[in-house]
């Protein structure tokens, strides 16, 4: 593997698999129930099911339901894997950067090899985007050529240097930026 090509960084949930299918298979496991969709143009899981939020222990058996199993069974976004074979095939090297807890991140790296994508490296960063990006820090060393994301308040302080692309799948009650 030649460590010296050009970097793409990806995100994975909503950019590479889908976290909003995934997320109604957690709410089955959880609670016995399969959820209907309610809005397929929703960007957030509980919009797009239709389900409740959740508080005490409800919250705390459905957060069960996000375990390894959980994070290295995701179904790929439709045309996901092609595109990114496409772009290892001319050269890129891609690499995931996600806002997932580090003790997942081998589930994660399992789920997107076993689904077909030729991810070189899988970097977790946890979610904490309090101040800026949880990903910038990672970004900021890997020196990507571009970093596609679909929560653009994961755009926050990455350097202007990398090129930025937004996905904007699913428009309803999608957040938005501007930097």
């Amino acid at each position: 593997m030649n460590i010296n090509r050009t970097v793409i960084a990806l995100d994975a949930d909503g950019v590479l698999l889908d976290y909003s299918e995934a997320y109604g298979r957690a709410w089955q496991r959880a609670f016995g129930e399969v959820p209907v969709i309610q809005d397929a143009r929703a960007y957030w899981p509980m919009d797009r099911w239709g389900v409740p939020r959740l508080s005490g222990d409800r919250l705390d058996r459905f957060r069960t339901a996000f375990d390894e199993k959980f994070w290295s069974t995701i179904p790929p976004i439709p045309g996901a894997v092609e595109a990114c074979q496409l772009l290892e095939s001319n050269g890129y090297r891609l690499v995931c950067v996600t806002a997932l807890a580090r003790r997942y991140v081998g589930a994660r790296a399992k789920n997107l090899n076993k689904l077909g994508f030729p991810i070189a490296e899988v970097i977790a960063t946890g979610n904490d985007a309090s101040v800026r990006s949880p990903k910038s820090l990672a970004l900021d060393a890997l020196k990507p050529e571009a970093f596609v994301d679909d929560f653009a308040p994961y755009l926050l302080g990455v350097d202007r240097r990398i090129h930025k692309a937004l996905i904007t799948r699913d428009p309803v009650g999608r957040p938005s930026h501007r930097e």
